[in-house]
């Protein structure tokens, strides 16, 4: 999937991958995509109910061996 920008979040605990994740998202515009590498398994239910409290969508959810990957378009 395309994305018009990448954070490497991994490494990062909780909250972090939360704070990048909003950081990155106020430097898009509308209808951007962010994809999203973390490696804090909570990662998972987080970004997915803070991109859905923040109106923004949730395209694609992938695990890739240890590194989990999403797709965020920005509302």
């Amino acid at each position: 999937m395309d994305a018009d920008k990448v954070l490497d979040a991994k490494g990062l605990a909780c909250p972090m991958p939360i704070v990048k994740t909003r950081k990155a998202m106020d430097e898009l515009e509308s209808g951007n995509v962010l994809e999203i590498h973390a490696t804090d398994k909570g990662a998972k239910k987080d970004l997915a109910a803070w991109a859905k409290s923040g109106g923004h969508e949730m395209l694609q959810q992938e695990d890739e061996q240890d590194v989990l990957k999403f797709w965020i378009r920005k509302g």
